[in-house]
Order: structure tokens, then sequence, then C-alpha cells
């Protein structure tokens, strides 16, 4: 999961950097590693990227470098490849035709081939992600008109990409075929933006078009707006981890918010998981509005019974499980005035390692709650995901090889409860056959080869191999 960015300014100013950020700093929760931002003047594209959040970006006057009213930014969380600066995004290609830069936010299923293929026609690779795979596809056809040569490029692509892309002159935004990942197109009196949520489009004072269709590329160029299908599939396979966590709370997706959804989600939790407590109280910050909605429904009071650091990012998605261990103990903090003597039920949006889970328990009790009773807003996570998420390699997963009572006793609970699959999809209000689910369930939307070392399994893996990075830089 990333975070993209895209902004088109038709009024003469020359401010797209400066928005650019404000887009990213909306987008910060999908990524946290590295922040990037490319500009065209309309003569030429500078880029700058940095290690850390957007607001290391303020302190390098990034107006003065980057002036423009072209940009596009990408703040990094990072799924394929390792965490270093070479392979912070956007990234850059210079061609015959000039440059182009692009950001992408997904994970493609069939590196292998493509890195092959490219491998064999003399191409050098400078990161270790497969992101830069789409890139030199493009810019191998750097002599055709810049749409045309997006389209070429990513017709053979294979798993989840949302993309922008752009040169001196144009910003282009597309989805892959499945609509895995969200996209939006948004409109500001003197703008036209792209971003992944509508948060950043409301960030701008802007205002939401419409969420960029599977298969669709937009080109903004001008005051001109024109669209095309490039890539159809029957399958439509929109993450349904986005409105369990991926997603900001006051984001809008398909129109519906995501506050609302996981409200919902917990409502249906209680439902289908009653227990006698006297405090609901949720694992903060990202599952506060399902723990309402449990307490809703349960009446049950709600409460706040563990405080957070605003100062250390999303646990689940840094970059290694030794930090996340950490994170969790310097992020989160009890309040034993409102937990002591208490059965308490906490509610976390979802269970993938059981990091944050056991910590939390372990808190809950040593501030003297009575009982804990651990309600998750999400089915089990038996299956890694390759399109995008860190959910890792199967024997990684808390639930893969163990029963509900071994889940129960490692992590401490008094009891353990999930949402169950068709729970979850009355409370979102989709049809299954428009989602993945496959983290959940196992049934991945595209072809999967689990043996190519370039296919992210969920641990980050470098590749090894005659071809694998002998050309990097």
């Amino acid at each position: 999961m990333c975070g993209i960015f895209g902004i088109y300014q038709r009024g003469g100013d020359n401010t797209a950097a400066e928005l650019t950020a404000l887009g990213l700093f909306a987008l910060q929760h999908r990524g946290q590693e590295s922040v990037g931002i490319a500009v065209s003047d309309g003569e030429q594209v500078r880029i700058h990227k940095a290690m850390g959040l957007v607001s290391s970006l303020l302190h390098q006057d990034i107006a003065a470098r980057l002036p423009g009213h072209v940009g596009i930014g990408h703040v990094r969380y990072s799924t394929h490849g390792s965490s270093d600066l070479a392979n912070a995004q956007p990234l850059l290609a210079v061609t015959g035709s000039g440059p182009v830069a692009m950001a992408h936010n997904g994970n493609l299923t069939n590196t292998r081939p493509l890195r092959e293929n490219l491998f064999g026609q003399g191409t050098a690779f400078y990161t270790t992600t497969d992101s830069e795979l789409i890139l030199h596809l493009i810019a191998a056809q750097a002599a055709k008109p810049l749409e045309e040569a997006v389209q070429k490029a990513v017709a053979g692509l294979s798993g989840s990409f949302s993309l922008v892309i752009m040169n001196e002159r144009k910003l282009i935004g597309l989805r892959d075929a499945h609509g895995n990942r969200p996209l939006l197109l948004g409109k500001a009196e003197d703008s036209f933006i792209l971003a992944s949520e509508s948060c950043a489009i409301a960030a701008l004072n802007a205002e939401v078009v419409r969420e960029i269709e599977p298969g669709e590329m937009v080109v903004v160029e001008g005051s001109r707006v024109t669209s095309r299908r490039i890539l159809s599939h029957p399958r439509r396979a929109f993450c349904i981890f986005e409105y369990i966590y991926l997603a900001r709370p006051d984001s809008e997706l398909a129109q519906v918010s995501m506050h609302e959804v996981r409200k919902r989600i917990g409502g249906e939790l209680a439902r289908e998981h009653p227990i006698e407590a006297d405090i609901v109280i949720p694992v903060p910050n990202s599952a506060k509005s399902a723990a309402l909605g449990y307490a809703e429904v349960a009446g049950i009071a709600f409460e706040i019974g563990l405080v957070t650091n605003d100062y250390v990012g999303r646990t689940f998605i840094s970059p290694t499980q030794s930090l996340r261990q950490l994170g969790v103990q310097i992020k989160l903090n009890a309040i034993p005035q409102v937990l002591a003597g208490k059965r308490v039920i906490l509610v976390d949006d979802s269970l993938v390692r059981g990091t944050t889970s056991k910590k939390a328990i372990a808190m809950l009790r040593k501030a003297g709650a009575r009982e804990v009773h651990l309600a998750i807003a999400a089915p089990p996570f038996l299956y890694p995901c390759y399109y995008g998420i860190d959910v890792p390699e199967t024997d990684q997963l808390i639930a893969s090889n163990r029963t509900l009572s071994e889940i129960r006793e490692l992590i401490g609970a008094d009891s353990l409860h999930h949402i169950s699959l068709e729970g979850l999809y009355k409370a979102v209000g989709a049809e299954r056959s428009t989602m993945c689910d496959a983290c959940f369930s196992g049934e991945f939307f595209t072809p999967v080869d689990e043996e190519d070392p370039w296919n992210f399994t969920g641990g980050r893996k470098e590749a090894n191999g005659d071809y694998a990075g002998s050309n990097r830089l």
C-alpha cells in the first residue's frame, strides 16, 4: 500500500510542488518510509525524494527546487524491494522523447517474465522494485505520445496497479483492469487532481469528480481531461482491506464514508459475537469507528482505555517485525482509572501477526482490567497478499496454523472473536464478486507464481540470481 497524488494547474500558477506536498500529507497514513515529488514547468521535470515523512520535504525548500504547474507525488510503504532512497518514488526515466516520471500503488504478479525479458534486452535496473519494470516498459515506447506509450506498456501487466504518470506537458492517471487499488479524479477552480483517497482532494479545498474506473486512463493537458478504457477484465477486485483499515476514516470510496462502513462492521461484529462486559475500547486509532459501532449495537459504554503517541507511525506498516514490536511499546499506553476492575471488550481492525494485540492486552491487564475480550473487525488472515499489502508469508500469520483457542492463549485474551466474511460483506454493502478478499479466502484474482523471487510474498524479499539486481547501481 502506498499513496499517490497528481495535480495539473491551469491558471498560470507554479505551486504544484507545495500542493502535492499538502496532498501527500493527507495520504501519510498510506506510507511512512519515504516520500517523493516530481514537478514540471513545461520544459523539464525535476524530482526530489527523501526518506521519512512528508514533513521532511518542507525543510528542503521544495518550492524553489521544484517550480512548475504539473506534479506527482508518492508516499511509500514497501512491499517489494528494500526500504531505501533508491526505491523511493516517483521514479524518473530520461528517454529520447524527454523525461517521464511515475508513481505506483499496488504490486505486480508477473514480475519474473517481465524482468527477464527486459534484462535480455540489456536494460539496466537501478532499484529493487516492481514499479521500475513499468517505467522501463513505458520508456521502451518513448517514440509514441505518452498516453500511447502507457497503454502499450500496461497491456502486459498482471496484478495490482494504480498509477500517476507525467512528462513535461501531461498528467496521466490509470487503474488496472480489476480496480484493485483506489484512484480518484478531483477538480479545484484552476486545477485537476488525482489522488488515492478523497481526503487528499478535500485537503486542497477541491471536489471529487469521480473515481477512475477499472481499466480507465485519464489524460490531463491544458484545460482538457480525456478518458479512454485501455484495459478490460470481467473480474472486479477492489481490496476489501481498504474498507477495514487502509483508507482514512474521513475518506469516501464508492461514495461511502469509511467511518460509517467501519461502524457498521463493528455493529455486525456485536450481533455475531455478543459479549458480557462493562466497557468497549478500541485499539487506537484505526479501530475507533468499529468500536463505536460495536458499543452502540451492544448497548455497552464506549471508553478510551488506550492512548496513542501520535508521533509514532502506523505499526502495521513498519518494515520489520522488530520495529513493529518496539513501535507498539512506545505507541500505546493504558489508562488505569478507566480499566481497573472492568470487563473489557478490546476492538481491533485486524489480527495479522498478533504484535499489537498481544502487547495491548498485556497493558490492559497491567492497568487492572478484570477480563479482556478481543473482537476483530476482520476475518482471520490465512493467506499472504500479493497485491501491495504487507500481509506476510503464511507461516508468519498468527491464524495460519493455529486454532482460535491457541491464538487466544498466545495473545492472552479471555476470548477471541472475528467477524465472519459474510458479516463483513453485509456491513460493507458490496457484492463479493466485485472485491478481493484473497487474504481471508485464498481466492486470488490473478495467477500467482509463488516461486518467483521478485513476486512479493510478504517478506520484502530481495531476489538473488543471474538477472536480479546485477545491473543495479
